[in-house]
């Protein structure tokens, strides 16, 4: 073998080694940064639907899930709370939610899916506090001999009934948000998925 084969068989060698270490090199580069573009899984949870057993709830209580950073109330309505709903209805803004774009399901007297569930955003649609619940009627809520019960924001003064839709003459333009849901068992709901997207 002559000297010049010698050089060109290292030079060889030389440049595989060097374009597998920079191979490794730049795959060792591409794999974070290409992981670093998909989404965290605190990322993937805010976003994602948030399965809810209801079937804890006593009638008149009401749990607050997170979903999309926002709290979603759900509130079982007892017998009394329904009643109440079809006589709060000429005082209402807006009874069968029209003025704004809200699911099939929330544009009937209950706005839910089944009567004894409300499952509403809890967040005003005002300027964007949270109302307190005021669910006892009368005067031992604090809010007048005729209150039938339902929500107060404590920001501005708007109320909700119990079924989240806003009274006439209130700051808050329109009902409370319903968000896209669904049941998967008896007891079970799944919020941020209604199964048509």
């Amino acid at each position: 073998m002559s000297v010049e084969q010698k050089m060109d068989s290292g030079r060889r060698t030389l440049l595989l080694a060097t374009s597998a270490v920079g191979g490794v090199a730049a795959v060792a580069t591409a794999v974070p940064f290409v992981a670093s573009l998909t989404p965290s899984e605190r990322a993937k949870a805010a976003g994602a639907p948030v399965e809810v057993d209801v079937g804890k709830l006593a009638p008149g209580e009401m749990m607050t899930v997170e979903w999309r950073g926002k709290p979603v109330w759900v509130l079982r309505r007892t017998p009394e709370m329904l009643a109440s709903l079809a006589k709060s209805e000429p005082a209402l803004s807006d009874p069968a939610s029209e003025k704004e774009q809200q699911p099939e399901y929330a544009k009937n007297e209950y706005r839910s899916i089944k009567p004894e569930f409300l499952v509403a955003v809890g967040i005003c649609t005002h300027l964007g506090c949270s109302p307190s619940e005021k669910f006892k009627p009368g005067a031992e809520s604090g809010m007048g001999d005729d209150w039938p019960g339902g929500f107060l924001c404590p920001c501005h003064g708007s109320r909700f009934d119990l079924a989240g839709r806003v009274y006439k003459s209130m700051p808050a333009p329109t009902n409370l948000e319903i968000p896209p849901y669904k049941y998967i068992a008896d007891t079970t709901i799944v919020v941020g998925d209604d199964g048509k997207a």
